[in-house]
């Protein structure tokens, strides 16, 4: 949803009406968006073989217009009648595609599952009922990988989940200290200071698009959102070693 614009409040059929405009080319069409919409960026541009639209990136969601800017298509799909392909699934897993060598790793707890070879990161909120449910019933049946854990509370909706955070990052063995929590609700019991990189982490989620989790990145940069089979999972990690 594109934030501060309330669509859905604006209409029902997601078609919002402009002043027809006559745009010459797509940095016009640019311009006149985000004179419209000044609080939003757009990242990109691209017209798409389908009755005239363009294809709008702004603000973390795929829109659609046509030359004129005479309307949006927000929060809808695009699909191709003849393939039956998600045209706006697909490029979104492409336009949100996160660089995977960037990540600051050592920042993350390190979980490796076999000989390791495949690579995961994982954004987890310790009290998210969700993350543990992929830590349970998912990630315990993928092997072969290496799980890099973020530690990402997200305070507005679980208030102890920093500290828990904290608990775990400083503990003497943070792999033992992250699966005696996920797999047996069982916190380190002696209490350490260390430097937790919580406000990092928060910041490199922000810059990534991160907003719930568990979020899940794989190394070629594609992302997934919530505790997904991990039959699904599966199908992602070996998706990403051929690239």
């Amino acid at each position: 949803m594109l934030k501060h614009l309330n669509l859905k409040h604006i209409i029902a059929t997601m078609l919002i009406a402009i002043s027809p405009l006559v745009l010459a080319d797509e940095a016009s069409l640019k311009k006149a968006i985000e004179a419209a919409y000044p609080k939003f960026k757009v990242e990109s541009i691209t017209k798409t073989p389908y009755g005239g639209l363009y294809e709008v990136f702004m603000g973390g969601q795929i829109v659609y217009t046509d030359e004129k800017l005479t309307f949006l298509i927000a929060e809808g799909r695009l699909v191709d009648a003849k393939t039956k392909k998600d045209v706006t699934g697909e490029r979104m897993e492409e336009l949100t595609k996160v660089d995977f060598n960037s990540l600051p790793l050592d920042q993350a707890i390190k979980v490796v599952k076999g000989n390791g070879s495949r690579k995961l990161v994982v954004f987890s909120d310790v009290d998210c009922p969700f993350c543990k449910r992929l830590e349970q019933n998912e990630l315990v049946n993928i092997d072969n990988v290496t799980v890099y854990t973020f530690l990402y509370p997200i305070e507005s909706l679980h208030p102890d989940a920093a500290n828990k955070s904290k608990s775990i990052w400083c503990a003497p063995n943070r792999v033992k200290a992250w699966n005696d929590w996920v797999f047996n609700n069982k916190l380190p019991s002696a209490a350490t200071n260390c430097d937790v990189p919580l406000e990092k982490v928060g910041e490199l989620a922000r810059k990534a698009g991160v907003s719930s989790t568990p979020t899940l990145i794989f190394s070629d940069g594609k992302r997934m959102l919530g505790a997904q089979p991990y039959k699904e999972i599966e199908k992602y990690l070996v998706a990403a070693t051929k690239k």
